[in-house]
């Protein structure tokens, strides 16, 4: 379902997401480990919902600045 993108990036989920069920994502990102080229980082936030409110904004947000540092 996913044409080949040739883009790096990083996932971020919640465990509680109902809208994006965690098993859904890890189909994706497995999909997404299988394009060559590219390096996807997946991380999940425990307890967190599919907009990340309060108390796991802090903890995505985190995770997102770790990232663009690394790159």
């Amino acid at each position: 379902f996913l044409a080949p993108c040739p883009s790096s990036g990083l996932v971020i989920n919640g465990t509680a997401d109902r809208v994006a069920p965690p098993a859904d994502t890890h189909t994706l990102v497995g999909k997404l480990h299988e394009q060559k080229g590219i390096t996807v980082t997946h991380t999940e936030v425990e307890g967190a919902g599919h907009f990340f409110e309060e108390p796991h904004l802090d903890t995505m947000i985190g995770h997102t600045t770790d990232y663009v540092k690394r790159r």
